[in-house]
């Protein structure tokens, strides 16, 4: 049983001093500069936890990937990462807290991330989300996952300010977002059928890479030549994405090439196949943003560390390398813009798997 520290700490959770917030006196009474948030991710397969300031300072961002473990069956295996979500998410929390050189007894908010998601790996940050604010009679703040990741860019030290538009690329969703305000955005198209980074790992998969396969794929693709092979690009009315029918060009591409040719041009074929993607997602971003008026271009999720999309659209504001994958620290500043429930109206809250 873990031992309660010398200011308060439970659950095993350290009890520092704490940094990231200063107190003065204001007629007597100790008054605190700053708000700050403990936020908790563990939506798919990274167990992740971030100290983050109302202001948007990150003080600490803790993430453990799980992608080493899921390599072997070729994806995620939802029991699985729920199991090691079990076993990572309070030591990953302690981790930030330490790192952020404070304790519970500063923390003024939990946020955890309720949705979109695995439903099983949801439901442990949630509960642990429950049991810290519960037990340190604390607001809880649920936050939506997509969310979350156009919340990356509000983050010091150089925040993104709204009106733009985003584009949302991660293994999961495909999202066109007019983002009016920090707290308020318009859906405008999405994907019909496969996610942009569920493309990069499904072709990764084909042309033999493994998982985690979008960067594997990347990296292939930098020694190829990008118009050695003419994948289609998708053309649906409107601002929708559709990249199932790539996946099926590769699949068929590979077949009829044979596996020693595939062999010799295996570099040409992921780099033919990254631009095919890169392509639908630069046409559709310029045209929402033409059809919008938002002249600004934003990009999060996993798929904005990708360099080639990034030297295609120049124009657009990514979030920091560090912040495109899941992290907790994006849930946090979504936080500070979402309703804080108090106890207990939060107990009863469930995760949910889907974007309604």
């Amino acid at each position: 049983m873990a031992k309660e520290g010398a200011r308060g700490g439970t659950m095993g959770f350290p009890a520092l001093e704490p940094r990231g917030r200063r107190d003065h006196v204001a007629g007597g009474n100790a008054v605190r500069e700053s708000v700050v948030i403990l936020g908790i991710e563990t939506s798919c397969d990274e167990t992740a936890a971030a100290i983050v300031s109302n202001e948007g300072t990150v003080l600490s961002s803790v993430i453990s990937s799980q992608a080493s473990l899921h390599a072997k069956y070729g994806g995620v295996v939802p029991e699985v990462a729920s199991r090691h979500h079990l076993e990572l998410v309070v030591p990953v929390v302690r981790e930030s807290l330490s790192e952020a050189e404070t304790s519970l007894d500063d923390i003024d908010a939990v946020a955890v991330t309720q949705g979109p998601g695995l439903v099983g790996a949801l439901l442990v940050g949630l509960s642990v989300a429950k049991a810290i604010a519960w037990s340190r009679g604390l607001p809880l703040v649920p936050v939506d996952h997509l969310q979350g990741h156009v919340a990356s860019l509000y983050l010091e030290p150089d925040p993104v300010e709204p009106p733009f538009l985003c584009l949302l690329a991660s293994g999961g969703h495909t999202l066109l977002l007019a983002v009016r305000a920090r707290s308020r955005s318009e859906r405008l198209g999405t994907t019909l059928d496969d996610a942009a980074g569920e493309a990069f790992d499904k072709g990764a998969r084909l042309l033999g890479l493994g998982y985690p396969g979008g960067a594997a794929l990347e990296r292939l693709a930098r020694g190829g030549d990008p118009d050695a092979f003419r994948f289609p690009v998708a053309r649906l009315s409107g601002l929708d994405f559709s990249f199932s029918g790539l996946k099926t060009a590769l699949l068929y591409t590979l077949r009829d090439l044979g596996e020693e040719e595939v062999g010799r041009r295996k570099a040409d074929l992921a780099a033919s196949y990254q631009t095919a993607i890169v392509s639908a997602l630069v046409g559709r971003a310029r045209a929402a943003s033409k059809q919008t008026g938002l002249e600004k271009i934003a990009v999060v999720g996993g798929v904005a560390a990708n360099a080639t999309l990034r030297a295609e659209l120049p124009e657009a504001r990514f979030a920091p390398l560090e912040l495109c994958t899941d992290n907790a620290a994006m849930i946090a500043s979504a936080a500070r813009y979402v309703e804080r429930l108090p106890a207990p109206g939060y107990l009863g809250i469930d995760a949910y798997a889907s974007v309604t």
